[in-house]
């Protein structure tokens, strides 16, 4: 009987102290059930709005908060100093997790806080140089007393928030993953500027390009990677004529592509990320001003990617998005001005092969001479297990991500260490905070092109709409000077000529004002037609959804808020209008089965448009998908990586080069043909939706067949959407697809009195126990916009504020 009270006892602490620690994906769930500062303590009612004050260490005078029905804060400072400071403050109540893991993902410190699972991806953020690149952003930054002033306000903030928050009242997510919040630094602002920059120029094709050349040839590569798409309708409107004395071309070397990659498999570049925005002159509007939208394509999360917020001081009224962590509005409009951005996709990232003198790596080849590197080491430190130390090799191109071993060019078979070095813009010293105050504080076109001259990365097409009435667009950011085709496969680093050989100029940067057609545009197409001086990349997105924003904008008249919504929910494919009448014409249905030829029908009399209730929609996506991995099968190999053409060559094959060696297929013993491709692929579609989805009905509607969701940042379960039925498609206006689409939809009307509306999918809390967690989800989901609350003064009154917080100083 001793023993066994004994043995209860040891059992009964051990139950006690497993209660208390994470086990694997496993949180402790005694501390997470505590009554007093478990996950209880994070349910939240919808009737949270009270007043309320605080007095606050390291403000200087008083700031009023209102809130509206959204829980979105309408922040009014009697300074700037205070502005940002109650910025921070108000988005760390709301969102700081989101903060703090997003800054642990571009720091390359998540396996600090979830285990071994997140050692790769830290290595990885270490080796690409994501706090290299953020320190230098913060240097410059600090240089400017304005950016300083901003962001150290901004940290203080949050900070205060910080150091009066309770075990009790911490996020949700801390208390899963069993872990506390840190101090908020000024670095960890331009770490999310370090994230927006991987996400949006991270990924490259220069390796499998490389490859590609090995594989097929330059003849075969340039056929089918030009330079310039066959589908095409540029930002910046064909035939503009450039007012500027172009600065002459760089010369690539005689040999300027590396001559190996192995097995590398870098970050590829993500097709579909992009957004779209224009704005209408006045001559195609209701009420005579202009009217702009903007609807950035990003992963889908809860919470958003964005942070709704007016912010207001004797300096500033601005409302729009931002970005939690970071200063100011990022997309949004003032009494004057609005703008929008979506990406350009410039070429900004390029590798280097470089051959290290010996396996020491002290030194590598360049200029016919050997050049000291220098190396850092990184310490990863890993829950539950031994720190990782990990020495990353910088050359005068970047840190080297890549190493491997080549042979020697006298063919003595001895092994020779070589490595890819990345040189990316992301690293170079910046102050993009710069760019977001001046245009927050904008008043016309003037203010919008000097606030641009301090942008340097992610380079965004930066659109425009003022009361003036004037409209721009400008694709901007830090563009290095290179000769055509530099940064299109590796380059070797030996050669002082394959550098970046300057800039281009600012001034000189893509732009169009007031274009004769009466507005601008971008939807990540082209930047410019082939008269522009300048190489920024060979290879944009799909000329898709902008050729159909440019055809509905050519013949619209009398336009409103609404029409621009409206547009933002177009689903019409572009795609299927240029190449589904052709696929037509080759199908031989004399020997379809009822299935098929129910199928054929169906697609048939399809409208074209990617509507959820839409058969016809599911039909022709899987129809275009395996026609093109018939026609590119040869680039389905397993042994290398392979950059496969894109669509819009797909399409020139198809409708121009019907008798192309590419139509045949290389695991059939016969030779196909552009017919029997179009055919085979129709057949193996309908057997693949039957086999997925059962017979033809309306298991087969659009919205049921692609998997649509939003999940939790951190993909926790239970905490996302799941799948919910909606249109749309990565190559319509309303592109959503998977959890990738419009992270925030916005429409501007310009004039007297501006008028804004707006939705992001989720809300404006991060507490999954929160009634504003995800109440404006339906509101997005059903393609509608909020009317958003732009006050214009501390005293305004309006049905719409819920509360008031007071903070002033202690």
């Amino acid at each position: 009987m001793k023993y066994l009270a004994i043995l209860v006892f040891a059992v009964t602490l051990g139950l006690i102290y497993s209660l208390q620690i994470k086990i694997g994906d496993i949180p402790p769930l005694g501390k997470l059930l505590n009554p007093g500062t478990g996950f209880w303590q994070n349910a939240e009612s919808k009737n949270t709005g009270s007043d309320e004050q605080l007095q606050l260490d390291g403000l200087t005078g008083k700031v009023v908060i209102h809130y509206d029905e959204h829980r979105i804060p309408h922040i009014f400072a009697e300074n700037d100093h205070d502005l940002y400071y109650a910025q921070g403050y108000i988005t760390a109540h709301d969102r700081l997790w989101e903060m703090d893991i997003q800054t642990r993902s571009a720091s390359g410190r998540l396996s600090e806080v979830v285990g071994v699972k997140a050692l790769e991806v830290d290595r990885y953020h270490r080796r690409i140089g994501m706090t290299y690149g953020a320190e230098n952003t913060l240097r410059g930054m600090m240089k400017n007393p304005v950016s300083k002033m901003m962001i150290g306000a901004y940290s203080d903030g949050v900070n205060s928030f910080i150091h009066h928050l309770s075990k009790k009242d911490y996020p949700l997510e801390f208390k899963l993953l069993d872990y506390a919040p840190e101090e908020w630094k000024p670095i960890d602002c331009a770490y999310l500027l370090k994230l927006m920059s991987e996400t949006l120029a991270g990924g490259s094709d220069d390796f499998a390009m490389t490859n590609d050349l090995k594989v097929f040839g330059a003849k075969d590569v340039n056929d089918l990677f030009p330079d310039y798409p066959f589908h095409e309708d540029p930002i910046i409107p064909a035939g503009t004529k450039w007012d500027f004395k172009a600065l002459p071309l760089p010369k690539p070397s005689a040999d300027f592509i590396a001559q190996m990659t192995g097995r590398i498999k870098p970050k590829e570049r993500i097709p579909g990320i992009g957004s779209n925005n224009w704005a209408i002159a006045g001559s195609k509007s209701a009420n005579g001003y202009p009217i702009l939208a903007n609807d950035p394509h990003l992963n889908l999360t809860f919470p958003s990617i964005w942070y709704q917020v007016q912010l207001s001081s004797p300096t500033v009224n601005v409302y729009g998005v931002s970005l939690p962590g970071a200063p100011c509005v990022v997309v949004g409009y003032n009494q004057n001005i609005s703008w929008g951005v979506t990406n350009v996709g410039a070429d900004v990232l390029d590798w280097y092969q470089v051959k290290f003198r010996d396996n020491t790596k002290n030194e590598y080849w360049y200029n016919n001479k050997w050049k000291k590197t220098s190396k850092h080491v990184e310490v990863i430190n890993v829950r539950g297990q031994k720190p990782l130390y990990d020495t990353v090799i910088y050359t005068h191109h970047g840190p080297v991500v890549y190493n491997s071993t080549s042979q020697k060019p006298e063919g003595d078979h001895e092994n020779v260490p070589v490595g890819d070095a990345l040189r990316w813009i992301a690293h170079d010293e910046s102050d993009e905070f710069m760019t977001f105050y001046l245009l927050n504080r904008g008043k016309n076109y003037d203010d919008y092109r000097k606030a641009l001259t301090f942008y340097t990365a992610p380079a965004q097409n930066f659109i425009f709409a003022d009361k003036e009435k004037d409209i721009a667009i400008t694709p901007n950011g830090k563009f290095p000077l290179k000769f055509r085709e530099q940064g299109k496969y590796i380059l070797d680093g030996s050669d002082p000529a394959n550098d970046w050989q300057g800039w281009i100029p600012y001034d000189q940067n893509p732009t169009v004002k007031n274009p004769a057609r009466g507005f601008v545009s971008s939807a990540n197409q082209s930047s410019t037609d082939q008269t522009y001086p300048y190489y920024i990349n060979w290879d944009f997105e799909l000329y898709d959804r902008a050729k159909r924003i440019n055809d509905l904008l050519s013949g619209m008249k009398n336009a409103t808020a609404d029409s621009m919504r409206l547009m933002q929910m177009d689903d019409y494919s572009m795609r299927a209008h240029d190449v589904l009448p052709e696929m037509l014409e080759y199908i031989d249905a004399s020997k379809f089965n009822k299935d098929q030829k129910w199928a054929l029908e169906l697609v048939r009399d399809w409208d074209k448009r990617f509507s959820a209730n839409s058969e016809g929609a599911s039909i022709f996506n899987a129809w275009w998908l395996s026609f093109y991995d018939m026609v590119w099968d040869e680039f389905d190999r397993k042994d290398i990586l392979l950059n496969y053409p894109s669509f819009d060559r797909t399409e020139k094959l198809l409708l121009t080069e019907p008798g192309s060696k590419w139509f045949d297929v290389l695991n059939t013993p016969g030779k196909e043909t552009c017919t029997g491709i179009v055919n085979r692929s129709f057949t193996v579609s309908v057997s693949q939706l039957i086999k997925t989805h059962g017979k033809p009905g309306k298991n087969w509607e659009w919205g049921n067949v692609k998997d649509t969701h939003i999940n939790h940042l951190a993909n926790l379960p239970g905490f996302g959407t799941g799948h919910f039925s909606v249109g749309g498609n990565g190559s319509v206006i309303n592109a959503l697809k998977g959890g990738n689409g419009p992270s925030w939809r916005m429409v501007v009307q310009l004039g007297p009195e501006v008028k804004g509306y707006g939705v992001f999918p989720g809300g404006e809390s991060g507490n999954p126990g929160s009634f504003y967690y995800d109440d404006m989800f339906e509101t997005w989901r059903d393609g509608k916009l909020n009317e958003l609350l732009f006050l214009k003064n501390i005293n305004e009154k309006s049905a719409r504020i819920k509360s008031t917080l007071i903070l002033s100083s202690k």
